[in-house]
């Protein structure tokens, strides 16, 4: 029996689908979020990694890599072609230029040193959770387990753990946008 949600996806069971949509959205939507301009974008940017995640699934292999790693992976590559080809769109329509992201934002070091910075930051937000939601955020992200998995592991009921997990990540995300909002505040 496979042991990661896109082994799962690729031996075909339709649950592990959803499943991987509950374990990496906040993932891929902090790493949309980044190379798009709008909501509407990052959804559609959301969108088009998770449909590229499950024709990659089979491509995934755990000696190699983590499963958030390849996933961060997936999703990179996806948001830099799809920051491409809006180029090739917005560079025929001048009127949208303003709405893109070039490419050389794309492979600015300072971007993957800000992902790397936010990551570390996020890292310590979730050390400093109450225990039963850093224990479970950590199987889960971590680990790669399943909520119900994590729940058999802690002893709890499944309800409980995916609270556990939603209210961590809601707490760890509202403080990262406090800091952006701070420092962006900062430098006017």
């Amino acid at each position: 029996m496979p042991d990661s949600v896109l082994e799962k996806i690729a031996s075909g069971d339709k649950s592990a689908v959803a499943d991987c949509v509950d374990r990496y959205s906040g993932l891929v939507w902090s790493l949309a979020r980044r190379f798009t301009s709008c909501d509407a974008d990052t959804e559609d940017a959301v969108q088009e990694i998770f449909i590229s995640l499950w024709k990659s699934a089979k491509r995934f292999d755990a000696t190699k890599s983590s499963e958030p790693t390849f996933i961060s992976m997936i999703a990179r590559r996806r948001l830099i072609d799809w920051n491409r080809q809006r180029q090739r769109t917005v560079s025929s329509d001048p009127l949208q230029a303003t709405d893109a992201i070039g490419e050389s934002a794309v492979n600015d070091p300072a971007v993957n040193l800000e992902i790397s910075d936010e990551a570390s930051k996020a890292t310590r937000l979730i050390a400093s959770l109450p225990n039963e939601q850093q224990e479970a955020i950590k199987l889960s992200v971590y680990n790669g387990l399943t909520h119900p998995q994590i729940a058999a592991r802690m002893n709890l009921p499944l309800g409980t753990i995916k609270t556990h997990i939603r209210r961590g990540l809601v707490r760890v995300r509202e403080t990262l946008a406090k800091n952006v909002v701070f420092k962006q505040g900062g430098n006017h």
